[in-house]
């Protein structure tokens, strides 16, 4: 599954644009502040609804207009499947095979995408929000059943949290913790479980990239040797006093270790983005293996803040990893290790895209 279509209308500093796409390597060029990025961004939207740059997907609109319009084609063994996302200040709407989509997590299973770009040390170096959307964007794609659990959890925990701020008897409060144990300690174990896959992968390729022992661990988001129930007990006067739930998956952390040592705040800016690729690289070959879809790897200026040997270290990585790439570079040049003569390349300049022969 690869997308073979993208049309773009009126996102950020592109009026209209339409890529025919090569379902393997796609190679964008252009100068800084051309449209490269925005060009990642719409295929993004396609899978996130969102960008990897912003939350706010009406962040995304060109300046002076009302909405903005990404649209695609996906091609499957048998057929292709129309995907589209209009974006306006009022929300947002999509459509999956000419009908609106249940979801956003319907795009993500039609159109899986992942991204590295000059922001990918944040997966190391920001707050676990990052990282736990990492692991369950992961699970997601491998457990099918995974996001109606979690947002059952969701739901239990929004309605707990409302009652401890309201000030409900205890009993009341409560009444929400059966829910919120058995969805909990399912999403956990999700968790648990797909971390076990993917740490032989990202440990190969953190060696390959940094040549060094590269570790996952998780916090579920409670003490070590109790249980979710147990857990949910202990904290219960903290969590009267101050209106929120302290204990449960939503507090959960993926902790990186290099040689021993947590990554966070020890290595460099450059190790950091290597690091960070290790993890989504790993994720993507474990993924394959699973058996989830072909994803799509959105690379975006691979060249910055890595010397020459470290980025032909990250190039010669992202080679082996079995997704539809899409590529953007000041200079083709950089990304020469990437070429495949199959491929499609395309030049920005102003907005305007240009297929190149």
């Amino acid at each position: 599954m690869a997308l073979a279509q993208l049309s773009i209308e009126r996102l950020r500093c592109i009026e209209s644009a339409k890529l025919e796409l090569h379902g393997s390597y796609n190679l964008i060029s252009g100068d800084n502040a051309s449209g490269k990025t925005s060009l990642l961004e719409a295929f993004f939207l396609l899978g996130r609804g969102r960008s990897f740059r912003s939350r706010r997907a009406d962040a995304l609109i060109r300046h002076g207009c009302g909405d903005l319009v990404v649209s695609g084609r996906i091609a499957t063994a048998t057929r292709q499947r129309p995907v589209g996302v209009r974006v306006s200040k009022e929300g947002m709407e999509a459509r999956v095979d000419g009908r609106p989509a249940t979801g956003l997590a319907e795009l993500a299973t039609v159109l899986p995408v992942q991204a590295i770009d000059p922001e990918i040390h944040r997966l190391i170096e920001d707050g676990p929000q990052e990282r736990r959307r990492y692991l369950d964007w992961g699970v997601f794609h491998v457990e099918p059943n995974f996001v109606d659990e979690w947002r059952r959890y969701q739901r239990a925990l929004k309605q707990r949290n409302a009652a401890l701020r309201a000030g409900h008897a205890p009993d009341l409060v409560r009444a929400w913790d059966s829910e919120l144990l058995d969805a909990g300690s399912t999403v956990a174990e999700r968790r648990r479980t797909y971390l076990d896959r993917i740490r032989p992968h990202v440990r190969a390729v953190g060696r390959r990239l940094l040549e060094l022992d590269v570790e996952l661990t998780l916090a579920e988001g409670w003490a070590q040797g109790r249980s979710l129930a147990e857990a949910l007990e202990a904290s219960w006067a903290r969590d009267v006093e101050r209106g929120i739930t302290h204990a449960g998956p939503h507090r959960a952390d993926i902790g990186v270790r290099v040689e021993s040592h947590l990554a966070r705040g020890l290595v460099s800016r450059g190790q950091q983005k290597l690091l960070a690729a290790s993890l989504v690289l790993g994720q993507l070959q474990a993924n394959a293996e699973l058996g989830s879809s072909l994803a799509a790897l959105l690379v975006d200026d691979p060249a910055a803040e890595l010397d020459v040997d470290n980025l032909c270290r990250l190039l010669e990585a992202i080679k082996d990893v079995p997704a539809q790439l899409l590529v953007t570079a000041l200079d083709p040049s950089t990304v020469a290790q990437l070429d495949v003569a199959t491929g499609h390349r395309f030049h920005v300049e102003h907005g305007k895209v240009t297929r190149l022969l």
